[in-house]
């Protein structure tokens, strides 16, 4: 395309972004008109892709992480015949695929954007997949506004692809001086963000975003560095093109006040076509699994750590499925994902301290194909709970662990302690929640993750801890087991993880009292298992449930949802940790939290005899 064409196409572009914004009465058209010189550029002439095959394993990554620009996306699949100029209008209608913010009900798009920042961690993951994994040479391309460039998850991005050389990684920021409620932190300070990235060990490059030749030489540049990852910093001007609204405050996610004077201003609709290039032929080299599983097995009666159970079993399913991978913030340690790093180091990916990177990541891998683990300490998930809500609205299927929950790990203290991550990823939409209490358990839930559609979460225990269940015993997601039950049964106990076997001690106690009671295993917290649930309550008339979690929206707030569909609820008296805790030896933290056999014991006591537990 001659320079002229490249011209055209940016305003062909422009044009569309406001005709669909004026369409859905919303939208963002002033931050889309800013970077559709950019954009025009990248599609005619650098762009590798086949709309036909969205699944061709050679095609280039393309991420709006500035979503809010998705008018400037639609406009694009519109050139390039993906969609036509009907669909281009229905912009933002209920029944339309093209949403406010891009998300993969798309076949073009990999991952849902729109929540500031998260663009490029998860192109991260993506150039990572291509470089260490697939060892195909796509490119993947991050469109970023200037704004999101304060985001901590951004630096956290740039410096991951620095330290692992992500050349095939580029990131074009849209300086166009403008956020949402003024000036940006930098405005057009180009250098100040070279300065940035440079320090970190980018290749810049600083360009003028609306000069088609400048753009199409960085460009050019970027596919050319080896060693580095590339930035194209573009000076660009919102709502370039039409002088009512270009780089002025007060214009951000609206449509424009004339849009058919707009039009008229950018020359009018166009209706240009480009054939997209096509990606060489690439061959995925994930698709052989390897061997049959064949699972770690524990003996009854062995004391083993939830933990060390997960690290075994992911390192065996590593060595049966070649598209697993392992990924772990600087805890593998404890996490026990250094097992797999051993086994399959090609397939371990260490994110250090960066929980976000971490989660964006497996994201990006995710959408190349592959089956992510990721693993930290249940605690600092809690910093990635925006990308992981993220990732549930990309509909993406990616495995997340968290070691050292609760109380239970004792003399850590408190800033330690996972207490809020049922709660967490019981939330999500979509989502499944594992909290396994002994090491078959454990190694047989690793598995089934494996083919478990969402998010998934799986959350382990430190300490170790008796096993309970032999190895060939099965445990489908959204079951429990019944540990403990008789017809003289007067509670049932519900419990989950460490809390099991302090359930199965209390039992032991209050057996010896004649006071039978009925355990529950609620290994599968979300799905769980309301008619196990309910057949407890119509047998005993009263349910106790005791988590090593904060009281809302874990174990408990699970059972009470079994019984939401109209049916009488049963007597209901949760056990969770309420107090704040200290430094303290695991038992004694059981004790202070009011969860261990003895205060299960003292419950039900205070539940046979009728009294008002308050």
């Amino acid at each position: 395309m001659r320079n002229d064409q490249l011209a055209e196409l940016g305003q062909q572009l422009r044009v569309d972004a406001v005709r669909a914004a004026d369409a859905a009465g919303s939208g963002h058209p002033t931050s889309s008109m800013s970077a559709a010189d950019l954009a025009a550029v990248l599609l005619a002439h650098h762009l590798r892709y086949d709309f036909d095959q969205p699944d061709h394993p050679g095609n280039d990554r393309l991420i709006f992480s500035k979503g809010h620009a998705s008018p400037l996306l639609y406009a694009l699949y519109r050139v390039a015949g993906a969609i036509d100029d009907e669909e281009l209008l229905s912009f933002r209608r209920l029944d339309s695929r093209l949403e406010g913010h891009p998300t993969p009900r798309l076949p073009w798009v990999d991952v849902a954007t729109g929540s500031l920042g998260q663009g490029l961690p998860v192109g991260v993951g993506m150039a990572l997949a291509g470089k260490r994994l697939d060892q195909i040479p796509y490119r993947v391309w991050v469109l970023a506004g200037d704004s999101e460039m304060a985001e901590g998850s951004v630096w956290e991005a740039v410096e991951h692809a620095a330290y692992e050389h992500l050349d095939n990684l580029t990131l074009i920021i849209d300086v166009n001086r403008l956020g949402q409620r003024g000036p940006t932190r930098h405005g057009w300070d180009l250098e100040a963000y070279a300065r940035r990235l440079g320090a970190f060990g980018w290749h810049t490059i600083e360009i003028d975003g609306h000069d088609v030749v400048a753009v199409d030489a960085a460009l050019k540049e970027a596919g050319s560095t080896v060693g580095q990852p590339t930035a194209i910093i573009a000076r660009t001007r919102k709502g370039r093109g039409v002088a009512e609204v270009e780089d002025r405050e007060g214009m951000h996610g609206k449509p424009l006040p004339d849009a058919a004077a707009a039009i008229e201003e950018l020359g009018g609709p166009r209706f240009i076509r480009v054939d997209v290039h096509k990606p060489p032929a690439a061959k995925v080299l994930h698709t052989a699994l390897g061997g049959p599983l064949s699972l770690p097995a524990f003996e009854v009666g062995e004391s083993v750590a939830t933990r060390t159970a997960f690290g075994k079993a992911l390192a065996a399913l590593g060595s049966a499925r070649s598209d697993v991978v392992a990924l772990d913030g600087e805890v593998g340690d404890s996490t026990r994902t250094e097992y797999f790093a051993k086994v399959h180091p090609s397939r371990f990916f260490e994110c250090y301290i960066a929980e976000q990177e971490l989660v964006g990541t497996a994201v990006g891998m995710q959408a190349r194909g592959y089956v992510p683990y990721a693993s930290t300490f249940a605690a600092f998930l809690t910093r990635a709970h925006d990308f992981i809500r993220m990732a549930a609205v990309s509909r993406a299927a990616i495995n997340l662990v968290g070691s050292h929950a609760g109380v239970a790990i004792g003399q850590d203290g408190p800033s330690q302690m996972g207490l809020e991550d049922l709660a967490m990823f019981r939330a999500l939409h979509g989502s499944t929640v594992l909290y396994p209490c002994d090491a078959n358990q454990t190694a047989r839930l690793v598995a089934a993750m494996a083919e478990l559609p969402g998010v998934s979460y799986l959350r382990t225990s430190r300490g170790n801890m008796p096993v309970i269940y032999g190895p060939d015993e099965e445990f489908p997601v959204g079951g429990s087991k019944v540990l403990r039950s008789s017809d003289r049964d007067r509670v049932t106990v519900v419990a989950g993880g460490v809390t099991v076997h302090e359930a199965v001690r209390a039992a032991d106690l209050l057996g010896q009292e004649g006071i039978d009671v009925r355990i529950v295993d609620l290994y599968s917290v979300k799905p769980a298992d309301a008619v196990t649930l309910q057949e407890a309550a119509d047998a005993t008339g009263c349910l106790l449930t005791v988590e090593d979690h904060r009281p809302e929206g874990g174990i408990g707030d699970a059972v009470a949802e079994a019984f939401t569909d109209g049916r009488p609820m049963p007597r209901l008296v949760r056990l969770g940790v309420r107090n704040m805790p200290g430094s303290a030896t695991p038992e004694e933290q059981l004790h202070m939290s009011g969860i261990d056999a003895e205060s299960i014991a003292a419950a039900v006591r205070l539940l046979v005899e009728q009294a008002v537990v308050r």
